[in-house]
């Protein structure tokens, strides 16, 4: 498990991702080649892996995210130190926070 501000990082078991992950087109990758897990809203940083691999949403506003690593990758961002991840799948979850009656994801 890897945690880089509000964004946590868990390992996923290649049998647990469903099938239809592992068929599915990646999101597109940023201007810097990055796959951008979480942008900030206010300093435009971003939280974001390097590496060859794929990045997954599910559909919706709290759709999990996964993440397929082949050759492993590393976590960036510009206000942290980047985290290195070993190759296989991973499952993105953004840190939400509780508003009586919503729910919203955290933002930087």
């Amino acid at each position: 498990m890897y945690r880089q501000g509000d964004v946590l990082i868990v390992s996923v078991a290649e049998h647990a991702v469903p099938p239809h992950v592992t068929d599915a087109p990646g999101e597109p990758r940023d201007a810097k080649g990055r796959m951008v897990l979480a942008l900030g809203e206010v300093t435009g940083h971003a939280h974001a892996v390097t590496g060859p691999g794929r990045l997954v949403r599910e559909p919706g506003p709290f759709g999990p995210m996964l993440l397929h690593l082949p050759e492993g990758g590393r976590v960036v961002h510009e206000e942290h130190a980047a985290i290195p991840l070993p190759k296989g799948w991973y499952r993105v979850v953004r840190q939400r926070e509780y508003l009586p009656g919503a729910v919203r994801i955290v933002a930087d």
